[in-house]
């Protein structure tokens, strides 16, 4: 794998592209900056590797488009050290961004072709954060409580587990809806007490829950 100056030379084109259309955490621009978003992609998409756009990463699901992952990250307001849960590991380029960003990522995917594989490739760049196969909706419960948790799949709804496992104070990004999605912020204000903000809709691939395990 080679990180060219060419391909550094279009993230630096990228970050502006972001930077315009409204994203300010320098520390969120220099992740996506030094992060070689080639690496996690199929050969046939490595030449639109930089464009501003969710690509496919094998079985239906996607790489999240650069401008999302950077506000879902922006949102979530990553305090050095501090415990993140990621919903929906996927290619693993959001975990390696929050991990730039300073966190302990945990981080939890439901296809297990797509677990296995980003376990395996994520330690080959550098990044290695705590993966777990297994429904996204019902968390980590032995880990938690949680600063943050990012949900990075479209949920019909907002896990009432991920609630229930973020410390008070703590933020959940969430998007919420089946075919578009609100980006939703949750702030724990009280072990009974919730505040949701609406950011604007997204397009995600939808939050797979473990049928198996369903009561």
């Amino acid at each position: 794998m080679i990180d060219s100056y060419k391909h550094k030379g279009l993230r630096k084109q990228l970050i502006a592209t972001i930077k315009e259309k409204g994203i300010k955490d320098d520390n969120i621009l220099a992740a996506i900056e030094k992060i070689p978003r080639h690496f996690f992609l199929d050969s046939s998409f490595i030449e639109f590797a930089y464009q501003d756009k969710a690509f496919p990463i094998g079985n239906g699901q996607t790489i999240s488009q650069p401008y999302t992952v950077a506000f879902q990250s922006e949102l979530l307001k990553i305090k050095r050290g501090e415990k993140v849960l990621e919903v929906g590991t996927g290619s693993g380029y959001q975990a390696c961004v929050l991990l730039e960003l300073g966190a302990k990522v945990f981080t939890i995917e439901r296809q297990k072709p797509l677990y296995q594989r980003t376990k395996a490739f994520l330690p080959t760049i550098g990044y290695n954060p705590r993966m777990f196969y297994g429904d996204g909706y019902a968390g980590l419960p032995a880990f938690a409580p949680f600063d943050k948790i990012i949900v990075t799949a479209g949920a019909p709804f907002i896990p009432e587990a991920l609630i229930q496992q973020l410390k008070v104070g703590g933020i959940l990004i969430v998007p919420v809806g089946e075919d578009v999605q609100t980006m939703i912020s949750v702030i724990k204000i009280s072990e009974t007490q919730i505040e949701q903000t609406e950011h604007g809709t997204f397009r995600f691939v939808p939050l797979l829950e473990d049928k198996a395990d369903n009561k």
